[in-house]
């Protein structure tokens, strides 16, 4: 299995997995994808509902994972798994369970169970195995530089700090995260970890992390790496638990099921894609999104049209606050055939400030016809309402952004199941949740006093020679990385 640039016009350029993992972003500035998807059949399914029901999550990712890459030996990568998806991290051991929501067609598949308590836990655990693995493999070393809008900050962090030969520098929106999360980030005090509050919304943070990765010689001296889900890594581990909830839900080879997904910067329902490229019988990607709407919009009419850090609204779903989705551009080369030319061409368009628009192309047909994928935005009132709705009539308690995939899900409901995928705990939505149902959400026992302790973080302008200072002395301050 090999990887190529959405941006690649050729493949000889073409690299192996551990190669890309390290990498992260291309030098060319597009995403990596493997040179094609592999392919699930019927058989295989059902030979992993058997493995999922006796070995559990684990075994099923690592057997899932394997597809993908061919450097790492399997009994290793079974290892890795097994680190990454473990009890002692995961509150349930079935890792990712699903429940129904009443007796209705909606499921929730229940992401937030990791030590963050948000979905990106699910691919954040694995990507630190597979890091600290392929770095001692190489006797090297990495500085992830990267940027949340919430949840990927602290659950990157969780995951990597103490390990040995990584460092961090987390970019955030100053005042733009609720304060639990703010909290369980800024809370830490490793050595190898370097929260950053940027003067400026989440876009301003990944365009920050883009121009350094675009720095060639900078990039390859400081060994930059990326944890956000530009990295390829990350996306393949998502995959996973769309399998396994299909595998938990269906009762037999060939059902289709639907999933419903929040999204800001298009990763985790791309994953969905990629699942459902390989075959897995999914029959629509309900996409969900907040006022910042730039995804349902192109979802919608086939305009792709980033907004400007001005027109970024701050919502009650804070980690979808996102208006240059960069996941987006994955998608798109496989819209387009994988033409790196075409792709260049449409993306460098968005990069100088503007927009495209593929309505009336048969690509934009295909993107109902053939990917399957349907949108709808959802608003304040429409979180509030749904959370208190579903407190009260199941007494289930999600969290605003999942309440947003709620939302666009029940505007597509039909005869199939849809499963919804769930954000994070309502505990990070403390504010939220108490105006949805008149009370502040139970705070689980491991997250008891979180926002409390002192906090470390350093502000910094929306500047990236200032970021660039930044990352070369956290380097030169930490004894573990080899210089």
């Amino acid at each position: 299995m090999r990887y190529l640039s959405t941006r690649a016009v050729g493949a000889d350029d073409a690299k192996p997995f551990c190669d890309i993992l390290l990498e992260g972003l291309a030098a060319d500035g597009g995403l990596f994808l493997p040179e094609e998807y592999p392919r699930l059949d019927a058989g295989t399914l059902e030979q992993w509902r058997g493995l999922l029901a006796a070995e559990g999550y684990a075994a099923l990712a690592a057997r899932m994972i394997g597809l993908f890459l061919d450097d790492i030996p399997a009994s290793d990568l079974e290892r890795l798994t097994t680190a990454a998806y473990t009890g002692g991290k995961f509150s349930d051991p079935r890792i990712v369970p699903v429940s129904r929501i009443g007796d209705g067609p909606l499921w929730l598949g229940h992401l937030s169970n990791g030590p963050t308590a948000a979905f990106k836990d699910m691919a954040m655990q694995l990507l630190g195995e597979l890091f600290e693995y392929e770095l001692a493999r190489r006797g090297s070393w990495m500085t992830i530089v990267g940027a949340t809008s919430g949840d990927t900050g602290s659950s990157a962090e969780y995951a990597m700090r103490g390990r040995e030969g990584i460092a961090v520098v987390m970019l955030t929106p100053a005042g733009r995260m609720t304060p639990f999360q703010q909290a369980q980030m800024f809370s830490l005090t490793d050595a190898n970890i370097v929260n950053v509050a940027v003067d400026g919304v989440f876009d301003d943070c990944q365009d920050l992390v883009k121009a350094l990765n675009a720095d060639a010689a900078f990039k390859a001296e400081y060994h930059l790496g990326a944890v956000n889900s530009i990295n390829w890594a990350r996306l393949v581990a998502q995959v996973v638990y769309y399998v396994s909830c299909w595998l938990r839900v269906t009762d037999g080879p060939g059902q289709e099921i639907s999933f419903a997904v929040p999204t800001g910067n298009f990763g985790d329902i791309c994953a969905g894609h990629v699942a459902r490229s390989m075959g897995l019988p999914i029959r629509r990607l309900i996409l969900a999104t907040n006022e910042n709407d730039v995804l349902d919009e192109f979802f919608r009419t086939g305009v792709y049209r980033p907004r400007s850090s001005e027109q970024t609204w701050a919502t009650s779903s804070p980690s979808m606050d996102i208006s240059k989705a960069s996941n987006f551009e994955r998608f798109i080369a496989d819209l387009y055939g994988r033409d790196g030319a075409r792709v260049r061409e449409l993306f460098d368009a968005v990069a100088e400030g503007g927009s495209f628009d593929i309505s009336g192309t048969p690509e934009f047909e295909a993107v109902r016809t053939s990917y399957g994928f349907v949108s709808g935005s959802s608003t304040h009132a429409d979180r509030v309402a749904t959370i208190g709705r579903l407190w009260r009539e199941h007494g289930v308690l999600v969290d605003p952004h999942t309440a947003d995939a709620v939302t666009v899900a029940e505007q597509y409901v039909a005869d199939e199941p849809v499963v919804v995928l769930e954000t994070a705990l309502p505990v990070k939505f403390a504010a939220t949740i108490e105006e949805a149902i008149g009370c502040r959400p139970p705070v689980p026992e491991r997250f008891a006093g979180v926002e409390e302790g002192p906090r470390r973080v350093v502000d910094l302008p929306n500047d990236v020679e200032a970021l660039r200072r930044l990352v070369v002395d956290t380097v030169g301050s930490l004894p573990n990385l080899v210089r």
